[in-house]
């Protein structure tokens, strides 16, 4: 069996060739997406079902190259001019992102950059007393938040609005907690003053609900939902948030702390959305309890994250709950077969994400896909 390769930049991406607006063909993506939304909301609506979702991803643009938004672009439409070639249900879309440390950044915090690596953020408190004390700016305000929605900007413009665009990923309060505070301090507070860290992840929550909503404005109609690294469409609901640090609490903590401020702000926004990297297959029981909760991802194969998820909890924790599971498959079309065996339940909402490297592969795992789960 395949392991993760940690030679690779990025396991999920795709070799692109950018393309320039001026070079993109919009009516034929528009065409393409269109031709596809009446199959998203059947399967959206539906009581369970399976979806595939090619994802089209190239490695810089989440990475050094998000700090040209012109760059981003290009890579971007190239990646949608790719993907026409797959056979998928699902539409890709382009994304506005600019790194993790969105609502870092109200807190004074700016980027850090290594040559040809995503920028980063080093926490700015020692305590969570000092960052409480501390008065966080709106967002859009930010060095971050005004190139974020200036990207947007750009983008809607280049693109005239015909394009499908998701928010940028502006991460879990959970997560930007720890990019904010020195993270040993966090995760103490979480067992010695667990009122005050509530506080905390209360005020996270504001500001990125502040912040998405600018972001709303701005991408109008042609938004898609849940958006970042889940499959989205026009006509899908919710909003997607990135709470790996799930995976360093109990899941009692989990709920008593971090539950309720990811709550509020996806139900802001359509209703909430989880992702975390690696095995959090023992949190399933907590995170069902999540009010709204549209949709969960995970990893399932080895290729994908180097401590992937067992599918038999996904499939009997998802199954008859109306809740979409979004399963990451990084593999040839004998691992995409045996995981998808594994995971399908009748019941189940799958979406099945693929990185086939060829379109004759991407159709052969389609048809075994709908073969499977039909």
């Amino acid at each position: 069996m395949k392991q993760f390769d940690i030679t690779k930049r990025d396991s999920q991406a795709t070799e692109i060739t950018p393309v320039s607006p001026e070079k993109f063909d919009m009516d034929a993506y528009a065409a393409y997406e269109q031709s596809l939304l009446a199959g998203t909301d059947a399967f959206w609506n539906a009581p369970s079902g399976v979806a595939v979702y090619r994802r089209m991803r190239a490695a810089e643009v989440f990475s050094y190259a998000c700090r040209n938004m012109q760059r981003s672009l290009e890579l971007q439409l190239g990646c949608l001019q790719e993907s026409m070639k797959f056979k998928a249900d699902i539409p890709n879309f382009l994304e506005p992102w600019y790194g993790i440390g969105t609502t870092a950044s109200a807190f004074g915090m700016e980027y850090v950059w290594s040559e040809g690596l995503a920028p980063a953020v080093q926490a700015k408190f020692n305590t969570l007393a000092d960052a409480l004390s501390y008065t966080p700016a709106p967002i859009a305000e930010t060095g971050i938040g005004k190139f974020t929605l200036n990207m947007i900007e750009y983008f809607m413009d280049k693109t005239k609005g015909r394009l499908p665009v998701s928010f940028s990923d502006a991460q879990s309060p959970l997560n930007a907690a720890t990019m904010i505070v020195e993270n040993t301090s966090i995760l103490m507070d979480i067992i010695l003053d667990p009122d005050s860290i509530r506080r905390f992840f209360d005020v996270l929550a504001g500001l990125a609900i502040d912040f998405v909503s600018g972001q709303k404005k701005l991408i109008g109609d042609s938004l898609v939902s849940p958006g970042h690294g889940f499959a989205s469409a026009r006509n899908f609901e919710g909003y997607g948030q990135s709470d790996d640090s799930v995976v360093m609490l109990s899941g009692e903590q989990y709920r008593d702390c971090a539950l309720p401020s990811f709550e509020r702000t996806g139900l802001a926004f359509g209703g909430p959305v989880f992702h975390s990297c690696g095995d959090w297959s023992n949190k399933i029981p907590v995170i069902r309890q999540i009010k709204g909760l549209r949709m969960v991802d995970a990893a399932f194969s080895a290729e994908t994250d180097p401590n992937p998820n067992a599918a038999a909890p996904f499939a009997e924790g998802f199954a008859h709950t109306g809740i979409v599971l979004n399963a990451r498959i990084v593999g040839d079309i004998a691992t995409i077969e045996k995981t998808v065996r594994e995971l399908w339940r009748p019941g189940l909402k799958l979406i099945v994400v693929t990185y086939c490297p060829t379109p004759e592969e991407q159709e052969q795992a389609y048809d075994v896909i709908h073969e499977i789960c039909c």
